[in-house]
Formats: C-alpha cells, sequence, structure tokens
C-alpha cells in the first residue's frame, strides 16, 4: 500500500512539473490550472504516504534517507503552495515543482527498507526536531529557486535582451520580496530546529553540543542566513546579493544534510 501510493504520488508530481513547464513556455492559465490541481493531488496523495509509513514503520518515519528526502519534498510542495495562494508569485511554480520531482526521484533510489531504531532515536523529540529541520529546508529551498529567477531576470535586464525570462518572470522587486518571506519562515524554523536538536543532544548524549559534523555544518548555514538577515535589515542588502545568498545558504543546507551524512563520520552518520 504504502509502496504504492509513493509511485502514484511521484507520477502526480511529475504530471505537475511537466504541465507547469508547458505553461512557461505558452503561459496558457488553463494549463497553469490544471497542473497546480495535480500539484494539489500529488501533495495530498503524498499526505497519506508519510501517514501509511508511520503506521507501517510504527515510529515517525523521518529516520533514513528515503523518508528524509520524501518530507523534503513534501514540505517543498505545502511550503509552495501556502505562498501561492497568499503572494500568487508568477511562474514560481515552474522553477519549484522540479525540484520536487528531482527530491522524490532521489527518494525513489532509496533504500525504502523499516530498519529498527538506534536507542538515540527513541525520543519523544524525533518528531520534533526532524521534522522542524526538514521543514526550514523546505522554505529555504523555496528561497532558493526566487534567488534563481532573481538571477535570471537580473541578466536579462542587464544584458537588455527582453526574451524568455523577461516575459515570463515577475518584476526584481516582486522576486526580492518573495525571498524576503521564504526566508521570514525558513531562518526561524533552522534556528528552532537547532535547538530543539541541542535539547536532545543533551538528552542523548549528556551534552548540548558536541561539535558532531552535521552540528558544526547546522551551524555554519545558520550563520550565512543569519549574515543575510542582518545586512538586508541593517544596511539595506537587497537584490543581486540577497539572492546569491540565498543559493549559497541553500547549498550549505544541502550539504549538511548530504554532504555531512555520506563523507564524514559523526553522531547522525545512522541516518542513511
Amino acid at each position: 500500500m504504502g509502496y504504492l501510493l509513493f509511485q502514484v504520488t511521484l507520477l502526480a508530481y511529475i504530471l505537475s512539473t511537466g504541465g507547469y513547464m508547458v505553461y512557461f513556455w505558452t503561459q496558457r492559465n488553463d494549463i497553469r490550472t490544471t497542473a497546480r490541481g495535480v500539484l494539489i493531488a500529488g501533495g495530498l496523495l503524498h499526505t497519506a504516504y508519510i501517514i501509511v509509513r508511520f503506521f507501517e514503520a510504527g515510529h515517525t518515519p523521518l529516520t533514513n534517507h528515503h523518508e528524509a528526502v520524501s518530507f523534503f519534498a513534501w514540505s517543498v510542495t505545502w511550503g509552495y503552495l501556502s505562498f501561492h495562494w497568499r503572494y500568487n508569485v508568477r511562474n514560481f511554480g515552474s522553477f519549484v515543482s522540479p525540484l520536487i520531482t528531482i527530491l522524490m526521484l532521489i527518494a525513489t533510489f532509496s533504500s525504502r527498507e523499516i530498519i529498527p531504531l538506534p536507542p538515540a532515536l527513541k525520543s519523544a523529540w524525533l518528531p520534533v526536531h526532524a521534522s522542524i529541520a526538514i521543514m526550514a529546508n523546505g522554505f529555504l529551498g523555496l528561497a532558493f529557486c526566487g534567488g534563481v529567477m532573481y538571477l535570471l531576470q537580473e541578466r536579462e535586464l542587464k544584458k537588455k535582451r527582453f526574451g524568455l525570462f523577461y516575459t515570463r518572470l515577475p518584476s526584481l522587486e516582486a522576486l526580492d520580496n518573495l525571498n524576503n518571506h521564504c526566508l521570514a519562515v525558513g531562518f526561524p524554523l533552522l534556528t528552532l530546529g537547532i535547538i530543539t536538536g541541542s535539547i536532545w543532544a543533551k538528552q542523548a548524549w549528556g551534552a548540548y553540543w558536541q561539535w558532531d559534523p552535521k552540528e558544526t555544518w547546522s551551524l555554519i548555514t545558520w550563520f550565512l542566513y543569519a549574515a543575510l538577515l542582518h545586512q538586508r535589515f541593517t544596511v539595506g542588502w537587497r537584490g543581486r546579493r540577497a539572492a546569491i545568498m540565498t543559493i549559497v545558504g541553500f547549498s550549505a543546507a544541502m550539504f549538511t544534510l548530504w554532504g555531512v551524512t555520506y563523507l564524514l563520520e559523526g553522531l547522525h552518520s545512522y541516518v542513511g
């Protein structure tokens, strides 16, 4: 049941991405409406899959690579839909939906095997810390997409080549505001994720901070975003610099999620 739900969810996301790509080229509103409807259906199916996975595993399904990346994709999906309903940024879905599909494909090729929880994960802090940390990545992923859109639009404006992106992307001001809105949600979640992780570490290992590689890279990621927001609110650091820093910060977040897990040994190495 769970595997079938996951496959149908993946299919819905692929179809939605295809629809958004067609909409990007044609700008036909009926295609956009259909693509969004399929994305919503995919999000609902994905929610059902996570619930089924919970009962299959007997614990919060956030303990291996497949589950973490799947929940990451779920967070991006519903984060995007919540922003769409509030801000309706033109063609944002054409950049977000491919990210969702890529994440789901990564989850597809990751082991779905359910293994017994290590003692350190048998804690009430598991659903709290893990869900908050991954949802933070979801909103930071949305900011990343907004940053890419900003740089593409700025490039056409600077070169005075008013082509494909210029006619389809929002204004630079709208994209900068989108970036800010995404960070306004993602950064507090990232902060809360680090705090809850520290509390859990104290409970599991006897210390709030161990300078484990994942802890260290989480802190590096936090400082990158903190520096961006500090500069934004103190000296008005917006536009291109903010977009680039958003992309750099998300790259650090992805290294924390994947690079540290597979390249560096540490207390989080059991998450595979």
